[in-house]
């Protein structure tokens, strides 16, 4: 077939700082996704986006191209709001497993289609899988059936939902272009808009376990995003939130579920908490539940008997013993004083060399592996005193990690207090 453009000539309108048509956007996102456009074509382009930008126009029509790509969901058969939730990536976020039961309780539907893992981040379908039984892959129709009996899912995205985007993702990921702000919102929109839910909740991180460092760039790929979702019709409102700490005492799969169940049955971590039910009240606001009181659902076991009845609908069971790690090794505090930093990054790097993330697509995850937290930033410390329990099947890894965790904790004299904001803005 006779291309209607020339990728060279879409290339250097960005390398020259111009801007594309709408008709260039929709030929360059169908030519990739169909082989017309080369890897290294595209590797070229998405260097010009990164560091020349996209204006809002731009990267709406990029979005839309990207759903126009595949598929799109519609959840209007359910008869009941949906709500959704999508988290830009940390260390030891398992908002995602507590948050779809509870919001489900109030009669909205979530639909959560999550991914896995990859570098220093955790994946919500890797944690799961840790369960005994559940799987991650549903069809459409499993999905609705589902979403219609028990109100919440936490499943992997079916392979026809914006195809443009995973080829997209995994060339970013191999040429130094996953920053890139355009890329990224449209990465995230796309799928979120072709899911189909009618209203989205943003939890955008920013710290040094995040893939946003600082709160300038944070703030403008939240408002971005909210911008692309409102533009297509998704009531979409976002959260700017700390991730210079890793949330909750755990990060790895099994023990993050752990957590995730001590939350449901009204304890947990007071941020796991924290973030946990003002993301509900969010999406619950945004799907137009009012007055919902998500704390008392989590205190009376109604998020814990929705939590039940989701993972037993994918095939777990959510009695069974956890996996543990085979060996363990404990990291004692070298002074007495306050604990006022402790670095996610770095956490996150360790609890990945230990073995609960991967460095490939294709690699396994140990379920049991990670790093356990006993004293975040605030406690009060004595020398010798335990900081955090490294967990692997594989003890020549505890080498590695434990060079990872070198600067990670800060301890001052006792008197000194951290100064850590959870929630640091509302964007909508």
């Amino acid at each position: 077939m006779t291309e209607l453009f020339d990728a060279v000539d879409i290339i250097r309108i960005k390398r020259d700082r111009g801007t594309l048509t709408p008709e260039q956007i929709d030929w360059t996102i169908d030519a990739y996704t169909r082989g017309a456009i080369a890897d290294e074509q595209m590797s070229a382009l998405n260097m010009a986006i990164l560091l020349n930008g996209m204006d809002r126009a731009e990267i709406a029509r990029w979005t839309a191209a990207m759903i126009a790509s595949g598929e799109r969901m519609d959840f209007s058969a359910l008869g009941k709001a949906t709500s959704d939730k999508h988290s830009t990536g940390g260390v030891g976020d398992k908002i995602t497993l507590p948050l779809a039961p509870l919001v489900a309780v109030f009669g909205v539907a979530v639909p959560q289609l999550s991914g896995r893992g990859l570098g220093h981040t955790g994946g919500t379908l890797d944690k799961l899988e840790s369960i005994p039984g559940w799987r991650a892959h549903l069809s459409n129709d499993e999905m609705m059936r589902q979403l219609a009996d028990v109100g919440a899912v936490i499943c992997a995205a079916g392979t026809g939902l914006a195809p443009a985007d995973k080829k997209l993702y995994a060339l970013r990921d191999v040429t130094g272009t996953v920053e890139a702000i355009p890329l990224i919102a449209s990465s995230i929109m796309s799928k979120k808009i072709a899911e189909g839910t009618g209203s989205l909740v943003l939890d955008v991180k920013v710290g040094s376990g995040a893939f946003m460092k600082n709160e300038d760039q944070a703030r403008e790929l939240a408002e971005t995003m909210v911008a692309l979702g409102k533009d297509a019709g998704v009531n979409t409102v976002a959260l700017l939130t700390n991730m210079s700490t890793p949330l909750g005492l755990t990060a790895g799969n099994a023990i993050e579920v752990e957590e995730s169940v001590e939350v449901l049955a009204g304890g947990g971590p007071a941020d796991v908490v924290e973030l946990t039910i003002r993301l509900a009240q969010e999406m619950l606001e945004c799907a137009g539940v009012h007055d919902a009181d998500p704390a008392a659902a989590l205190r009376d076991g109604r998020a814990m008997d929705v939590w039940n009845r989701m993972i037993e609908a994918q095939g777990g069971d959510p009695r069974a013993v956890l996996p543990t790690a085979k060996e363990s090794e404990t990291v004692y505090a070298p002074a007495d004083g306050v604990v006022v930093e402790l670095d996610a990054l770095a956490v996150g790097v360790a609890a990945w060399r230990l073995g609960a993330g991967r460095a490939r697509k294709e690699d396994a995850v140990q379920a049991g592996a990670g790093v356990r937290l006993h004293a975040k930033p605030g406690a009060v410390v004595r020398t010798g005193e335990p900081l955090m329990t490294l967990l692997t099947d594989t003890p020549e890894k505890f080498e590695r990690a434990r060079e990872a965790l070198e600067n990670a904790v800060v301890i001052a004299p006792p008197g000194s207090r951290p100064a850590q904001q959870l929630i640091i803005d509302r964007i909508s």
